[in-house]
């Protein structure tokens, strides 16, 4: 997994990223660890994604939205978090934090974080800003609240096909060892949502396991040094 330091404020090209630590490193290229991730969690669906990753003994990361998704979905918030899986924030209400001044900014991150908190007992530590749309103001912002931001390194434009197929093989295609795969949970006003993801996860998962790779939430794949407050790790296309 690609670290991008926070300072410069620009992503770095993808490859394989070692977490360190005083005590020694732990390589994804040899372990071939990837994490799932999904953003705009919880909604309708949610129940759905976490009965597949339970069948299959899958942990991933979910990428919340306070407004209208934790605060109205607090049982599938908690149960997130009862079956291990990371719940983080993708902000308050998914306004674009470059576009916003530092105060609106740190407004979103804080109360998307305190939604979950407020519901699991344990705030984020992570942030996805939405779009992947970061900056070093906001960078600044993360470091001053104790936050990393996660991008991804797979993605499957899954907000522009319905075709489970599809979504799959680009995945398949595109992860490598240490990355992070993005995915959506989410419905818009019409009720309609990403139709093709849910069905593309079992496949999405055995066939990466088929290839030796194990699934890992992103704390983990962060893991032994864990998550670093202000970093941005992982750079990736720009998405929903």
């Amino acid at each position: 997994m690609t670290r991008v330091p926070s300072a410069s404020g620009a992503a770095t090209g993808a490859g394989t990223w070692a977490a360190r630590s005083p005590g020694g490193s732990v390589d994804c290229r040899r372990t071939r660890r990837v994490a799932l991730t999904f953003d705009d969690s919880p909604g309708v669906r949610t129940p759905r994604i976490l009965d597949i990753l339970r069948r299959y003994r899958v942990r991933a990361t979910f990428f919340t939205l306070g407004r209208h998704h934790v605060v109205a979905y607090p049982g599938t918030v908690r149960r997130m978090a009862a079956e291990g899986h990371d719940v983080e924030t993708l902000t308050w209400s998914h306004r674009i934090l470059t576009g916003i001044g530092p105060a609106e900014a740190r407004e979103e991150i804080t109360r998307g974080r305190d939604a979950v908190a407020k519901v699991i007992g344990r705030r984020p530590v992570l942030l996805r800003p939405p779009q992947g749309r970061t900056s070093p103001a906001v960078a600044a912002i993360c470091r001053r609240l104790g936050m990393a931001q996660v991008l991804w390194s797979a993605t499957a434009s899954d907000y522009e096909t319905t075709d489970s197929a599809r979504i799959t093989r680009r995945i398949l295609a595109r992860t490598g060892p240490g990355g992070i795969i993005l995915l959506h949970d989410r419905v818009d006003a019409a009720n309609r949502g990403y139709n093709g993801t849910v069905a593309a996860i079992p496949g999405i998962i055995s066939g990466l396991q088929e290839r030796g790779y194990t699934f890992v939430t992103v704390t983990r794949l962060l893991s032994p040094a864990g998550p670093r407050p202000g970093e941005v790790y992982r750079d990736g296309p720009l998405d929903r």
